[in-house]
């Protein structure tokens, strides 16, 4: 079932794009700032509770409407699995920002570009150089299709019915809105957020990391994962496992600047720009067909073992 689910979300999608910050987006602030203001009061055991009650009331009502709809129809029970999975996964969450760059980056409009790169990482960008602009829009791509595709994908494998995905999307949403230390009161309460995102994601992580190395450049890829790892054994921020995803993606695109995977991973000295840009679409595309092809054998395997 969890391919088929795949499949009709990544047609939907191409054929009716979630517009996810109105959708999804607006709802999850509404919801987390209700939270906020109820049990944000600097402490740690705030933030404990209200992500427990934020988070698992999300999957608590997605695995409870899952249930009943298996019991009334199994048919009913997949096409709310399609539905939630539609809501929290999607490569058209992020790939318009991707596209637009290397639209303007391809004009020579930098000016563009930087304007739309701010935009997707939510910092200024207006003194990068074309390859700058492509090298930040790569590790962005590499790291968003991470969060919006492959994370959420695992999960929703592991677990039963749609719970996993909304796990994963709501425990992201709440690392991201509590534990960047923008809200209200000390940073304590978004202390759990980014700890629990960062349990959730280790094994999604690791996994999306492997299918770069494996669809990719696989000793580039195994050497950027293990010395970004290295370096970053003792963080515990909500950014280290999309370091190793984006370390592993960007070696395994082969032959790059030595900045490029972060904190002087990787080599080579090929200049960034639009090919490596279209090289980095493929190599996303083709980790998907990984995952694609393993579900194939797994549902194979099951079915010739009923």
């Amino acid at each position: 079932m969890s391919l088929f689910s795949m499949i009709a979300v990544l047609l939907i999608e191409q054929i009716r794009p979630l517009p996810f910050p109105v959708v999804v987006g607006v709802p999850l602030e509404r919801w987390a700032g209700w939270l906020e203001a109820r049990f944000n009061a600097g402490e740690r055991s705030h933030g404990i509770v209200a992500w427990l009650l934020g988070a698992g009331s999300l999957v608590l009502v997605s695995g409870i409407a899952y249930a009943v709809l298996y019991a009334l129809s199994p048919v009913s029970a997949w096409i709310w699995s399609v539905l939630v999975l539609y809501l929290t996964m999607g490569f058209r969450q992020f790939s318009h920002y991707y596209t637009d760059i290397q639209l303007a980056l391809r004009l020579g409009d930098l000016s563009h570009a930087r304007e739309v790169l701010g935009e997707w990482r939510g910092a200024r960008s207006d003194d990068l150089s074309a390859a700058a602009i492509a090298r930040e829009s790569i590790r962005c791509a590499l790291a968003a299709s991470h969060t919006h595709v492959f994370g959420v994908l695992v999960c929703y494998v592991l677990l039963p019915g749609p719970c996993g995905a909304v796990l994963y999307r709501a425990a992201a949403f709440f690392a991201d809105r509590w534990g960047s230390g923008t809200v209200r009161g000390t940073d304590s309460f978004g202390d759990f957020s980014r700890q629990a995102f960062a349990i959730i994601d280790w094994l999604p992580a690791r996994l999306t990391a492997a299918a770069f190395a494996v669809v990719g450049n696989f000793e580039n890829a195994v050497y950027c994962w293990r010395a970004r790892a290295s370096e970053a054994r003792a963080d515990a921020g909500t950014g280290w496992g999309q370091s190793v995803v984006v370390a592993a993606g960007v070696g395994a695109l082969g032959s790059l600047p030595a900045e490029m995977a972060g904190n002087g991973v990787g080599h080579g000295g090929e200049e960034v720009g639009l090919d490596l840009m279209q090289s980095a679409v493929g190599l996303v595309w083709r980790a998907l067909l990984l995952w694609l092809l393993l579900l194939i054998l797994f549902e194979l395997a099951r079915l010739m073992a009923s």
